[in-house]
């Protein structure tokens, strides 16, 4: 078997550490530990990395594409080495949650994000395991825009490093267990 854990976020230094890019810190954070080094695939358009965990492949992957278009390189990854959608993990942010907070989830909707979006449209399901890290909403007078590209707060770096902390902790667990809903039930909340 095989699994595949997607962060999302956009590519290039200006968008390091922004609230948009938390899943890609994510798998930083995931891969650092594990001692992985990503190689760009510029066919699958992404920067994957891979491990043996558990006697099985694991491929950790940071699309290339801006978040729009996350869905090419996720389904041509998929294809390419064969991988079950439900072998599949994304994480990503969302705005609708207070700032470190995690929800796992099994399906739903894109619920506004364009990165998800672009995912079911490439897929052709929304039914695909999920890890969101809530970025909370924009101060007022901040647009959506400059809030999601925008850095996390000094008041809020803490708790966000700790965050991936329960991220790292949540996926490894995954991966020994083999099973999401195991997951959701011990770290959802």
């Amino acid at each position: 078997m095989v699994k595949m854990i997607v962060g999302l976020g956009n590519p290039g230094s200006k968008y390091d550490n922004t609230k948009h890019n938390i899943g890609f810190m994510a798998i930083d954070q995931l891969v650092k530990d594990l001692n992985i080094s990503f190689t760009e695939d510029k066919n699958f358009k992404a920067l994957v990395g891979w491990s043996f965990i558990n006697q099985e492949k694991v491929y950790f992957v940071k699309p290339t594409t801006f978040m729009n278009n996350s869905g090419l390189a996720v389904r041509a990854l998929l294809t390419y080495y064969n991988i079950d959608i439900s072998d599949m993990i994304v994480i990503y942010d969302d705005l609708d949650m207070e700032v470190g907070k995690i929800r796992f989830r099994q399906k739903g909707s894109a619920g506004g994000h364009n990165g998800i979006k672009s995912i079911i449209a490439h897929i052709g399901t929304q039914e695909f395991d999920r890890i969101k890290i809530g970025i909370g909403r924009p101060r007022p007078g901040v647009t959506v825009v400059n809030h999601v590209l925008g850095k996390f707060e000094k008041d809020d770096a803490i708790t966000i490093d700790l965050t991936l902390e329960k991220v790292v902790d949540a996926v490894n667990f995954y991966l020994q267990e083999n099973n999401f809903e195991k997951t959701m039930q011990k770290y959802n909340g």
